[in-house]
C-alpha cells in the first residue's frame, strides 16, 4: 500500500480496491472475527462462496487481508492485515481524488446500511444495551481550532478502546462489538454565505 503517513492510503489502485460494498462487508466480518473462511463470509454477506473468495483475494492483492494458518481450499481462513483503513480526498493528483471520493461514498453507504439494519432490529436488543445506543446530529458554529479540538477529543475516546479489536484478552467480560461512527461536515449554505 502506498501511504503519505502511516495508515493513510494514497495509491488510487489500492483505494479502488476498497470501492466495493462486498469488500466492506468482508472487512466488517474480519473485524468482528479473528478469521473467517469464504463459506463463513458467504453466510455473513449473503454473497456466494465464489464471490467472497474473489473479493478476499482482491483485498489480499492490495494488502488488506491475508490467508491465516490452517485449513485448505475454500475452508482456508482469512484474516485482516490491519484494522484501520484511512484515506483523504486531499491530493494534487486528480486520480487519487476521484478514487478517494468513490471509496468514501461506498464506505458511507456501508456504514449507513449498518445503522439502518440495527434500527430495524433495535427493539429486539436487551434493554440494558438498547438504552445506550443512539443517533445524534446537530449543527453548531465552531472555529477551525474548536473543530480540531472536538475531533481530537472524540479520537481519544475511539483510541482508548481500539486495542480490544486485535487483542481479545483486553475485552471485559460481558462486552460485545459496538459500532461507533462519527462524521463532521459543513452543511450546504446559501450562495455567498460560505
Amino acid at each position: 500500500m502506498t501511504e503519505d503517513r502511516p495508515g493513510r492510503i494514497t495509491d488510487p489502485k489500492t483505494l479502488r480496491a476498497l470501492s466495493h460494498p462486498t469488500r466492506w462487508k468482508l472487512i466488517e466480518l474480519l473485524t468482528l472475527e479473528p478469521t473467517a473462511t469464504a463459506t463463513q463470509c458467504a453466510d455473513f454477506t449473503g454473497e456466494s462462496v465464489a464471490s467472497c473468495s474473489y473479493h478476499l483475494n482482491m483485498l489480499a492483492k492490495y494488502g488488506f487481508t491475508t490467508q491465516a494458518e490452517s485449513g485448505q481450499g475454500r475452508e482456508k481462513p482469512w484474516k485482516l492485515v490491519r484494522y484501520d483503513q484511512s484515506w483523504t480526498t486531499e491530493s494534487t493528483d486528480p486520480e487519487v481524488v476521484l478514487a478517494a471520493e468513490t471509496v468514501t461514498e461506498v464506505f458511507f453507504d456501508h456504514e449507513l446500511d449498518r445503522i439502518k439494519e440495527y434500527n430495524r432490529r433495535r427493539d429486539r436488543e436487551p434493554e440494558q444495551w438498547r438504552r445506550h445506543t443512539s443517533s445524534k446530529a446537530t449543527i453548531t458554529y465552531l472555529t477551525a481550532d474548536e473543530l480540531e479540538e472536538v475531533d481530537q477529543a472524540l479520537q481519544e475516546i475511539f483510541d482508548r478502546f481500539q486495542d480490544r479489536l486485535e487483542n481479545p484478552d483486553l475485552r471485559p467480560e460481558g462486552s460485545r462489538a459496538v459500532g461507533l461512527f462519527l462524521a463532521s461536515y459543513f452543511p450546504k449554505s446559501l450562495p455567498g454565505k460560505e
